[in-house]
């Protein structure tokens, strides 16, 4: 089974150091993780959608994230 995780955040600036600390709590379960967000020029938009691949079905991690993001799933 593979699960995908895509996590929008709408506050990156604010919350990239709870989610890193998440993400390293968590981080023998994630394969590969990858950081979306667009960028004007020197600018960088202060939200982006971080997609990640685990290893295992990652209920905890979700519910972990769920707390303070908006969490979409996709098993296949």
């Amino acid at each position: 089974m593979i699960t995908i995780i895509g996590v929008n955040l709408t506050n990156r600036a604010e919350c990239s150091a709870e989610f890193q600390q998440i993400l390293t709590k968590y981080g023998c379960s994630i394969r590969t993780r990858i950081g979306l967000h667009h960028s004007e020029g020197e600018v960088c938009q202060n939200n982006g959608i971080v997609l990640l691949d685990l290893k295992d079905d990652g209920q905890e991690l979700i519910a972990e994230l769920s707390k303070h993001w908006e969490v979409q799933t996709m098993k296949f």
